[in-house]
This record gives C-alpha cells, structure tokens and sequence, in this order.
C-alpha cells in the first residue's frame, strides 16, 4: 500500500461541491503542489483536519479553482494514512482535471472500495463496520441508516467480542493445564463452563433471531399485490406511489408483466410488485405474465390482495383470498370506494376499504402494513442485516451448542475445545481476524469509488 491512491468522492453530475480524495505517502505532498492557500503558507504546513481557503492550479500554473483543502496525517486519518481532500466548485469538468493532475503527479486511480479497504488493513476499523459503511451509504430508510450506522460504531462487534473473549478464556484454560502440568494452575472442570457456552449460545441465537427483520430492513419488504383482471392492482400501485407508474385502463389483462417500485413507508421499505390478473388465459403473453405473478407470489412477505369493491365477489376473488390466506403476511384491499359498494368478503384477514382515485382509506392501509411490520426495540446496530455475518454466526452457534451436547454427555474435553475453537474462527470473520482474502476482496468490490 506504498502507492497514493486518488478519486472523486462525489456524484459524476454537477453539484454545489466536488470532492477529490488522497491517501498514501504523497498525499500531502502532491496537495501541497497543486494548492496554494491564501494565508501564503504552505499547505504541508496546515494544522490537520483544518479547511484552508486558497487556490488550485494545474501543474503548468494555470488556476483550476478557489476551493477548500485539508490534510489528515498518519495514523489519525480514516485510511491511516496520510491523507488530503480538496472541496471544490461541483464541476465535473473540475474535477477530471484536478484529478488527471494528480495522475501526471504519481498517483492513481483508487479501486471501488479502496479507501475503506485500507482503513480495514490498517486496523482504523475492523470488518463488520468497514461494511457497515456500504450499509449506510445505500440504506433506503432512515430505520436501515440508523441500524447501519450503530454497526458502524461497533454495536455488532460487541454483541459478538463478548462470546468470542468467553470462549477463548476457554480454550486458553484448557491449554495452560495441558501444557504446563506442574504450575499451580485451577484443574479444568468442564462443568464449570457449562453456564458459560449456555450464555454464549443464547446470545448467538438472539442475534441470528434478527436477521430475517435485518434482510427485509434492508433489501425491502416484497409486497405483491394480486387480484382478478381490473380489480383496480395497477390503481393501486399509482396511488401509493403517488405517479402513474402503470398503465390503467378498463381493459382487462392491460398489465401483461409484473412491475416493480420501491416505496418507503415511515421506517419501512416496500418492494411493491404489480402483478398481472390472476386468470386462464389462451393470450401467450399473458399467459407468461400471470406465471410471473405466481412466482412473484411465491417469494413475497406480503401481499396485498384487492378485490374490486364496487362488485359483487366472484369465484376468482375467493380464489384470491384463499391464496392469500396462505401468505406469511396478507391485507384483502376492496378497492373502488369512490363507487357503489357492493362486495361483501367472509375472511379473517385484515380488509381495508380505499379508494385509489380519491386517496381514501391509503393512510389506513399504511397503518395496517405497519402493524405487520413492527419495528423491534433493539439498540441501533442490534439488527443482523448482512447474509455473510448471517452465515458466520450460525457456524458459530451450531459449533457452541456442539461443545455444549458433548460437555453435558461427559465427552472429553479435548471434543469441547474443537468445537469452541471452531465457533472462534467463525466469529473471527465477522472483524477480519480470520477472513480469506477473496472474501475481504469480495467485500470492497460492492463499494463505489471514492468510499
């Protein structure tokens, strides 16, 4: 990591302020060769982590802009390096020069990720929250920000350095009577440890139990809405989303494909998913749209089955609702309030009468959505979102409860030592401590450039 790395921190479209990052040996060095403060100073000369006003020239002397700099010098920088940020006018055209300057001056394009990767390798952050910082910067509600930023401060490597310290005092008790016999060291009785992995396995599993909260939390909840041709599905998704997305008609079959569109709701983040009318059909293409609804169905967490209010019930309803009285989560929508009410519904689900035309009755259906999505009162980062920490944490749990059959069946304890070494490895990858380098690779990849 001798070399000095360089991006654009920012959007590639014109905004109010242009950011272009330095980390690396030179950083301050090339800084101090493009930047002239106003004060006459030079820059490798600024007090750290202080905006200095002047400005910014090509190498051949030409001014590029009047900006902000600031310099962070190793260790006490996010990278760990020494590094430098210039805070610029938004102009892309700006920015590309500054940073093809840089470029003439020795440094190089940074990797996706790259920045972050080497706060990782340079022990300023350990794994969990290196990731976490993806989480924050794609979070889709102010619940996944929040839950993203508490893991970036740490909350799941406390939640989990607890077991890993409980189990290595564990190990390394075993290992001391073993090796040296003739010191005055406590005989290791395993039964002594029973109430310790019993703790440790009731803390992996409290935290593995948030994890389906933390993927919806965070990829979004899939909400499909299904009903009979013309129910009013495509009215529906227009009005929660507040445009017209799909195409509305009174010809029945219209929506031939399922349409997704993401909707947040309060904490929530809902993947809504306009499904064609559920029917037989001999139309091919819709046909191929009404097996896409199945399948979109299939995977949602909800659905939302409307039934066109201003009819009376039909077979095919009753075919909707029986569907969707076998969802995880379902609301039957009579839709069409604005109209003659008609249906009358037998159903144990939840029903919300609204009109999408006139908006009413939508606030009582959000409510209703929010009722069978309760947020959890957990401390921000409390909630597993991430299927790698998933994974990891379920190894450690199933290698813990392992250790724990074998103590209780009066196993050796050789047995117990394997299986609580082996759930340490696993949460050792949770911090870095234990991971491949193809998977730390795999990690950074999903970052953008600049972070």
């Amino acid at each position: 990591m001798s070399d000095t790395i360089a991006a654009i921190a920012t959007g590639a479209s014109v905004s109010a302020i242009g950011i272009v990052r330095l980390s690396g040996e030179r950083a301050i060095d090339l800084a101090d060769a493009l930047f002239r403060p106003a004060s006459g100073a030079a820059m490798r000369d600024a007090v750290p982590r202080t905006l200095v006003y002047g400005s910014l020239y090509t190498r051949a002397g030409e001014l590029l802009d009047l900006c902000l700099c600031t310099l962070s010098r190793a260790p006490h920088s996010y990278t760990g390096e020494d590094t430098a940020e210039f805070q610029c006018h938004g102009s892309p055209v700006v920015l590309r020069a500054l940073l093809d300057e840089l470029f003439a001056l020795g440094a190089r394009q940074a990797l996706p990720g790259e920045f972050t990767k080497r706060a990782f390798l340079n022990g300023r952050m350990d794994l969990s929250s290196a990731e976490a910082v993806a989480d924050l910067i794609d979070a889709e509600s102010a619940e996944s920000a929040k839950n993203a930023a508490g893991q970036l401060a740490g909350a799941l490597s406390k939640r989990t350095k607890g077991v890993y310290a409980a189990l290595a005092d564990i190990s390394a008790h075993y290992h001391a009577v073993l090796d040296y016999p003739d010191e005055d060291i406590e005989p290791f009785r395993m039964a002594a440890y029973e109430r310790t992995l019993a703790d440790a396995a009731d803390e992996l599993r409290a935290l593995l139990a948030t994890y389906e909260r933390g993927k919806l939390m965070n990829e979004g909840i899939p909400a499909a809405i299904i009903g009979r041709p013309n129910a009013g599905k495509s009215s529906l998704l227009n009005a929660l989303l507040g445009y017209e997305r799909a195409i509305v008609t009174r010809v029945p079959g219209t929506t031939r494909d399922t349409i997704e569109e993401k909707l947040r709701m309060g904490p929530l983040c809902l993947r809504l998913i306009d499904t064609a009318g559920l029917r037989e059909t001999d139309d091919e293409v819709e046909r191929l749209g009404v097996e896409r609804s199945r399948s979109a169905i299939e995977r949602a967490e909800l659905l939302l089955a409307v039934v066109d209010g201003s009819e009376a019930a039909t077979a095919e309803d009753a075919a909707i609702l029986a569907a969707a009285e076998k969802a995880k989560k379902a609301i039957v929508v009579l839709s069409k309030k604005d109209l003659t009410e008609e249906a009358s519904l037998d159903t144990a689900l939840p029903v919300i009468r609204l009109s999408s035309v006139t908006g009413e009755g939508l606030d009582a259906l959000e409510e209703a959505i929010k009722a069978l999505f309760p947020v959890p009162e957990v401390p921000a980062g409390g909630i597993l979102t991430n299927a790698r920490h998933a994974e990891a944490i379920s190894r450690a749990l199933e290698s813990v409860e392992a250790a724990l059959r074998a103590l209780r069946e009066g196993a050796t304890p050789d047995v117990v030592l394997t299986e609580s070494e082996e759930a340490m490895a696993a949460l050792g990858e949770l911090d870095g401590r234990t991971v491949r380098e193809d998977v730390t690779a795999r990690i950074f990849s999903r970052f953008c450039v600049g972070k």
